[in-house]
């Protein structure tokens, strides 16, 4: 099956070696958006909701540019340098999806590109 690479520059460039996502079949995988800017590709000034918010902009970018919406999501992987901030997220993702909700999971990690407290990946199923 082959691979289509997905590249939006509504979204920040990767700032390593991958795409922002890969399209295979009718599914396609997103990388990891943490708040960068895309215009600067600096991290934003901001508490954890902004991030989410900048982070989820990014993502439905890279969603739009695959041909997809946020409501096409299957899975969602969240990242956070501090669960405290769980549920400041929690009201973000709100914000940015309706039920049926996709599948999810939050993990605590020790960092993440840039300094950013916030990352997001996700699968992404095109009918």
């Amino acid at each position: 099956m082959s691979r289509k690479i997905i590249h939006t520059d509504k979204a920040p460039a990767a700032i390593g070696p991958y795409s922002q996502a890969v399209r295979v079949g009718d599914t396609v995988y997103l990388s990891g958006q943490i708040p960068l800017d895309p215009a600067t590709g600096l991290l934003i000034e901001g508490d954890i909701s902004a991030q989410a918010r900048r982070a989820f902009d990014n993502l439905k970018a890279v969603c739009e540019a695959a041909g997809g919406s946020l409501c096409d999501v299957a899975r969602l992987g969240l990242y956070l340098t501090d669960l405290d901030n769980f549920a400041a997220v929690n009201a973000v993702m709100g914000e940015y999806f309706q039920a049926p909700y996709p599948a999810r999971s939050t993990i605590e990690v020790s960092g993440l590109p840039r300094g950013a407290g916030f990352e997001v990946d996700a699968v992404m199923v095109l009918a």
